[in-house]
């Protein structure tokens, strides 16, 4: 066999290995160490859920997130989601789920590693979020705190996004770390915001305030912290009122416009899961860890300021 046959084995079956790695593993030979370090390595049956519901109003559940320290959105997580979703459209008379926080710091940080693994080897997240904005149950994330990265792809997720006007905070810092968004941020987000103010979002990779937030569409309204409570258990108890058949007819009519291709956000997925690979991502995430990333702290809480100095002569 020749040396150039030889070498193009040798590189076709060193791409599938990577492509096989970073799909079935999550890229865990970078992203555990991103975060693991940070949320320890407890079997999934030894932990209490992350999604905790309130089914006690009837056509109503109110869905809490809570994962200690940060709230950081795990395989764990995802796959709890998708079990909820499934639960939703089992429920023929259910009208609307919430979603909130346990934490007041942080809506969602953003995704980790965390083991366990997902049981499914990839999160099914795509799929999960696809099914529920096409279900007949509206959905609204009530927003306080910091979210970011795959948390605010989780908030795109749903059909309606309330936030805190003094306490939520947005931003999309994958670009920063060497990486791109996976979870939805490409595709949904210019269908929020338009075409120049997503690539305004994710090239700049910095915090948005709530304000600016709603200007650009990002979320629905920003409300004052302390009316924001009150103002959804308004909005809720208003739609429960309503018909469940009127309801679901006119969220699928609308959902005929508007709502992300699932071909193309499985496509940037699995671009998110190579770009693992890349030098900037190499370069960077050592950094990440080494200043505090997955750690309750000033990192934290002000990562969209502190990842635009990750690497001063970045090119």
């Amino acid at each position: 066999m020749s040396v150039v046959a030889t070498n193009q084995r040798i590189n076709k079956s060193f791409k599938n290995a990577v492509k096989l790695f970073f799909a079935a593993a999550l890229a865990a030979n970078a992203l555990s160490a991103f975060l693991a370090h940070a949320q320890g390595t407890t079997k999934m049956t030894e932990q209490p859920k992350a999604l905790t519901t309130d089914k006690s109003v009837p056509g109503y559940w109110r869905v809490t997130l809570n994962n200690p320290p940060i709230n950081a959105i795990t395989d764990r997580m995802y796959d709890e989601f998708y079990d909820l979703v499934g639960e939703i459209e089992a429920d023929q008379s259910l009208k609307i789920v919430t979603f909130e926080s346990a934490n007041p710091d942080f809506f969602i940080a953003h995704y980790s590693s965390a083991e366990p693994r997902s049981r499914f080897g990839v999160p099914r997240w795509i799929e999960a979020a696809d099914r529920l904005s096409k279900s007949s149950v509206l959905s609204i994330a009530v927003i306080r705190g910091r979210v970011r990265g795959g948390g605010s792809e989780f908030t795109m997720g749903s059909d309606i996004r309330f936030a805190s006007r003094e306490k939520a905070i947005f931003g999309q810092p994958e670009v920063a770390t060497g990486l791109i968004p996976g979870g939805g941020a490409l595709d949904r987000l210019p269908l929020l915001v338009g075409r120049a103010r997503a690539i305004e979002i994710i090239l700049g990779a910095d915090d948005y305030d709530a304000d600016t937030a709603e200007r650009y569409g990002w979320i629905n309204r920003a409300i004052p912290d302390a009316e924001l409570d009150a103002f959804v258990a308004n909005y809720v108890r208003r739609v429960l009122s309503f018909d469940k058949q009127a309801l679901s007819t006119a969220k699928a009519a609308i959902n005929r416009t508007g709502l992300a291709d699932p071909a193309q956000l499985k496509a940037v997925q699995d671009t998110f899961f190579k770009s693992f690979a890349w030098d900037g991502a190499k370069k960077r995430i050592p950094v990440l860890i080494q200043r505090g990333i997955g750690k309750p702290g000033e990192f934290e809480l002000n990562l969209g300021r502190n990842v635009g100095n990750l690497v001063s002569d970045s090119k």
